[in-house]
């Protein structure tokens, strides 16, 4: 079945009809699903998601973009929250330099804090990294990082940079825009990625693939995903779904058994 690496389910785009779309994922052949924390206040509503339906796992971490209001108390806390059960990975974190805030140097600074707790707890980690590529392989090739393993989310870079990334050992995250009409460099990436690197995920409720795109995302989209780089490898759906699966279960089962 699919495994959805990347989701945000317990955004308020989904308060109208969270239960209903959750309760319809298994029997449409979504078997496992990856609730992403982004946000420190989200934290409790991950652990609902997680507690309610035995599918979906969690993860904890701040997004790049919300570094601003960390401090070492609040870290102490991800730490210590991310030895709960289903708890499978630190994330998503990383660097955002799309906007000119947090700055650089707030930004650098928790992405290192929250790889050292990864490290500490041999845990996985969802690197979120945008317009921020050089500055992400140099601390991921830092001593913060060394020997962890992880994904690089909704990867979005040239195919000369995933190999730094795939040299590090870390899975790619595609998702929607691999179905954008210009998303020529992302299809010269997964052309050249092992489909053994790649890993399926939606970035729910955003970046919807066609011909949904513009509307809210969800894990159901995933199979119109999972064929577009299926077209790409020249490889049956199928075998993207199980090979994809097993990614992900290595991913994020692979040496910590939390299921």
């Amino acid at each position: 079945m699919i495994f959805e690496t990347h989701a945000h389910y317990d955004d308020k785009k989904f308060d109208e009809d969270r239960e209903e779309l959750l309760s319809s994922m298994p029997s449409n052949g979504i078997g496992t699903i990856v609730n992403v924390t982004a946000e420190y206040s989200s934290l409790e509503a991950t652990f609902e998601l997680i507690e309610k339906y035995d599918f979906i796992y969690g993860t904890v971490g701040v997004h790049p973009s919300e570094t601003e209001e960390l401090n070492e108390e609040k870290t102490e806390r991800i730490k210590e929250l991310a030895k709960r059960d289903k708890i499978v990975a630190i994330g998503e974190i990383g660097l955002d330099y799309y906007y000119p805030e947090p700055s650089h140097d707030v930004q650098k600074k928790w992405f290192i804090k929250q790889l050292e707790i990864a490290k500490e707890l041999d845990m996985p980690v969802i690197i979120h990294s945008r317009d921020a590529a050089a500055d992400t392989l140099e601390i991921l090739k830092s001593d913060a990082a060394k020997g962890l393993r992880g994904v690089i989310h909704c990867y979005s870079y040239s195919k000369e940079m995933a190999m730094e990334f795939e040299k590090l050992g870390y899975y790619f995250g595609i998702g929607g825009v691999i179905t954008f009409q210009n998303a020529k460099k992302l299809v010269e990436t997964v052309e050249y990625l092992p489909i053994e690197k790649i890993v399926l995920e939606t970035d729910s409720p955003y970046l919807s693939p066609v011909p949904n795109r513009g509307k809210r995302n969800s894990s159901l989209n995933i199979p119109l995903i999972a064929r577009r780089i299926a077209e790409i490898k020249n490889v049956p759906y199928d075998t993207v779904v199980e090979i994809t699966e097993k990614n992900a279960r290595n991913l994020y089962f692979g040496q910590t058994e939390k299921r």
